[in-house]
């Protein structure tokens, strides 16, 4: 059985530490549903923008939100020419199918953690879902010969700058076995055992070693690699994205991964360089958290989490930043809204506990509670 070889090092246990205490206040911190949907849709546009971009797609972070947008309105199955002129630009075929692949892949990963309950962890985590997650990342990029289907042929992995050939995959004839044997790995109680920050890295990794498939190999990994995460509860209620850790320096990204070849398949730079980037990206959310939530004394005398909507939201932030609001105020930064709605938002949050009133008529100001 495959057996991954690292080390645990002062700068993994740092690292944990770090991921662990970010994840205990983003799952306890008030006011952390109102911000779910404007995270988890800004955290789902990062990952489907730098998902692809690393992968060479030219479309813009912009153009890649405008994309998305309009494939939550269109009709299932929609062409990736419809779908630009929907959202208004003009771009390579191939990239906009390249978003369209990707922001299902996400979705079918949502719908598949709601099965949970009912599906063993060995039929979850398991070659049938690898290759289903293949099939979904190059629908209309690959043959359909050749979409969730092991490779055939040997490949080769070429240097982004001159072009050389950095890494040569196992043979094709070992794919089949080579998966198989990982996934017996995964769901092992060995496998089970290992903190699921580490889990998801050397996931990432070996299948990106392996490359079972001819084309969609990192999409594919960094996409199971999510998988792991979030049915071990490490999904950090679906707010962050490695994509753009990972995006931010490709050569480094790449040189990581080629570090386990280079020492012999110890994994442990690469789990330090993975264990990091979900560090800094998890402490990205606890500091947007912390702005909203800064005070925990809010958590003592609410009792529990509030329920926003988002022009509360848009209302908060403003609180938070300029440390009080009028009813003026209000209306300039909800300009669509009309004035019955905004009093209606701002009784509601204090009737929450969240703001309080000071003042009467013209002189009326709002303040955060505490």
């Amino acid at each position: 059985m495959y057996q991954p070889n690292f080390r645990i090092t002062n700068n993994l246990v740092s690292y944990i530490s770090s991921i662990e205490a970010a994840k205990a206040l983003i799952d306890h911190a008030p006011l952390v549903p109102a911000w779910e949907a404007k995270f988890r849709g800004e955290a789902v546009a990062r990952m489907v923008h730098f998902g692809t971009k690393i992968e060479g797609n030219d479309l813009t972070e912009e153009q890649t939100n405008r994309l998305i947008q309009a494939q939550s309105a269109a009709d299932p199955g929609i062409s990736s020419g419809d779908l630009a002129k929907q959202a208004g630009i003009i771009a390579r075929e191939r990239d906009v199918q390249e978003v369209i692949n990707y922001r299902q892949v996400l979705t079918w990963i949502d719908e598949l953690n709601l099965a949970t309950k009912k599906l063993t962890n060995d039929k979850l985590l398991s070659p049938e879902t690898l290759k289903t997650l293949h099939a979904l990342t190059m629908q209309g990029l690959l043959e359909a010969a050749q979409t969730g289907e092991y490779r055939r042929q040997q490949v080769i992995v070429r240097g982004a700058k001159d072009g050389g050939v950095v890494f040569r995959p196992p043979v094709s004839a070992e794919v089949p076995f080579l998966v198989t044997e990982f996934f017996e790995w995964l769901n092992s109680p060995e496998a089970l055992a290992i903190h699921p920050i580490f889990r998801a890295g050397i996931v990432h990794y070996h299948l990106v070693y392996i490359h079972p498939f001819i084309e969609g190999n990192g999409r594919t990994a960094r996409a199971l690699a999510s998988l792991v995460l979030q049915q071990a509860g490490y999904d950090f209620k679906k707010f962050f994205s490695l994509e753009q850790y990972f995006d931010s320096d490709v050569d480094k990204y790449y040189q990581a991964l080629l570090s386990v070849q280079q020492s012999g398949t110890d994994v442990t730079y690469w789990l330090e360089y993975f264990c990091y980037g979900v560090a800094v990206e998890i402490d990205k959310i606890k500091s947007q958290v912390l702005k909203l939530s800064k005070d925990l004394k809010l958590q003592k005398d609410l009792g529990s989490q509030v329920a926003l909507s988002e022009r509360q939201i848009i209302l908060l932030e403003t609180l938070q930043n300029q440390g009080e609001l009028s009813s003026e105020t209000a209306q300039q930064i909800l300009p669509n809204v009309s004035t019955d709605t905004i009093l209606r938002d701002l009784k509601d949050l204090i009737k929450k506990g969240v703001v309080q009133k000071q003042g009467v008529t013209k002189g009326v100001r709002y303040l955060m509670v505490g």
